[in-house]
């Protein structure tokens, strides 16, 4: 079991690597800020950094570090995760999904609701982080 819980924590690791390491590349041509912040707090960039990081701790697990609804646990599910990458919901959409679980909504009901979970930030987060993986970005 500890074996699988280090292989975890270095999966999640790689994840939040591979999101630190986008937002570098993605303002690498870009003259550095003088106020300490990397992105503008209130940018849309920010935002999805943001919900990369909720993503890699609530969501990997079973929607898949490629947010392709293959993740580790994918398979203990039916219906199986929602592939993220091609989901053509709304933003209220996801974030009411996020916020109370596919259950309460008619939907899966292995998606749990993270309203008591997550800030109303962290859910907005999440949201523009989905946006970006599906070419929805806004």
């Amino acid at each position: 079991m500890t074996c699988n819980r280090t292989v975890g924590s270095l999966r999640r690791g790689a994840v939040v690597a591979a999101l630190l390491g986008l937002v570098a590349l993605a303002f690498a041509g870009e003259s550095l800020r003088t106020d300490g912040a990397l992105l503008p707090r209130d940018s849309n960039d920010a935002a999805v950094f943001r919900g990369g990081l909720v993503y890699a701790n609530y969501c990997v697990t079973c929607h898949g570090i490629n947010a392709d609804g293959n993740g580790r646990a994918a398979r203990l599910h039916t219906p199986r995760p929602a592939n993220l990458r091609a989901s053509d919901k709304n933003d209220a959409y996801i974030g009411l999904i996020v916020r109370r679980g596919g259950e309460a909504i008619g939907r899966a009901p292995g998606m749990p609701p993270w309203g008591e979970e997550l800030t109303d930030e962290q859910i907005k987060d999440v949201v523009a982080f989905v946006r970006s993986v599906n070419g929805q970005h806004r």
